[in-house]
């Protein structure tokens, strides 16, 4: 998907207190990260999800600033906080069930010329 991948991670929600119990909610930013990552992963849908265990293979290419092209990130955000606001969306999208089907990851995040999320997946 040729985009500007968001920065914003999924562990970023927020809480309040409401009648004494905590309430979580998304703050803006990541509602508004969450909406476009639908919204570009809606254009690749699929007819039927997937029923058995998968690879997923994700390439992270945020937009280059003063680092060489495919030159790794190593700064945040983390792999993981990504991959998990990724797979909750692609769940919503309807690619599988529940992604605990996802039983093999490969994830790697670079500095690019051309930004986007790049996603392979493999039945296993």
């Amino acid at each position: 998907m040729v985009m500007e991948p968001p920065t914003i991670t999924h562990q970023e929600h927020k809480v309040t207190v409401v009648n004494g119990r905590p309430v979580f909610y998304d703050p803006p930013e990541l509602k508004a990260a969450k909406e476009k990552l639908i919204g570009n992963l809606y254009k690749h849908r699929i007819v039927e999800p997937y029923k058995t265990g998968v690879r997923l293979i994700t390439k992270w290419c945020f937009p280059k600033q003063n680092h060489e092209n495919g030159e790794y990130r190593i700064t945040k955000p983390d792999t993981d906080n990504l991959q998990k606001m990724l797979k909750d969306c692609m769940t919503k999208v309807g690619f599988w069930k529940d992604d605990a089907l996802v039983a093999s990851e490969i994830t790697e995040k670079f500095w690019a010329d051309q930004p986007g999320i790049y996603i392979r997946i493999e039945e296993l």
